[in-house]
């Protein structure tokens, strides 16, 4: 069975991105982001509405890492490394089936500069080489052309599609699942602090 070696956080430098731990100094970004309409349009889970929303996200995140059950990183510009501006992470592992959920989130304002590209092939890469899993799936909603893009430029397969599978808001909504084995060699690499 899969055991995470989640004793020391990871940082992870892409060429332009830092990933690092989620903190308590970012509860302020978290809320900006968790609650933005715009950035939530496909994530069908209800808003952060308050700094106690933010704090329950980052206290989840914090013991998910500690128990081994995921990982999710803050992600900042290099040359800004205390600003938050997204967050990635891997979570919902399935230990005895070494496989993991990947999800992601940047600030609009930074959208269509490559971003998110960047850190989903570093993320990627961790997850199989570091933490050694077999595949990593992505649920996205339909609608969201923009992600289903992204996960098949680095290699996902659309496995599933599920009709009305999903109630949020009073409606039964759809959901596809992408997924992407592990076929070593992964051609990135990443720089691990």
């Amino acid at each position: 069975m899969l055991d995470p070696d989640f004793t020391t956080f990871p940082i992870i430098n892409t060429e332009r991105i830092l990933l690092r731990q989620i903190q308590e100094s970012d509860a302020a970004s978290i809320l900006n982001l968790r609650s933005s309409e715009v950035v939530m349009k496909y994530i069908d889970k209800e808003r952060a509405k308050n700094m106690g929303d933010a704090m329950a996200y980052i206290e989840r995140v914090t013991n998910d890492f500690s128990k081994g059950d995921g990982i999710s990183w803050g992600m900042a510009l290099l040359e800004e490394p205390d600003k938050l501006i997204g967050t990635i992470g891997l979570w919902r592992i399935i230990k005895q089936h070494y496989r993991a959920e990947i999800g992601y989130m940047l600030h609009p304002d930074l959208w269509g500069n490559g971003f998110t590209n960047e850190v989903v092939k570093a993320v990627i890469a961790y997850g199989f080489q570091t933490i050694q899993l077999h595949s990593i799936e992505a649920h996205i909603n339909p609608g969201n052309t923009a992600s289903a893009a992204l996960l098949s430029s680095n290699g996902f397969i659309r496995e599933a599609y599920f009709k009305e599978d999903y109630f949020f808001r009073g409606k039964f909504l759809d959901s596809a699942i992408y997924s992407l084995l592990n076929k070593l060699p992964f051609n990135e690499t990443i720089t691990v602090a």
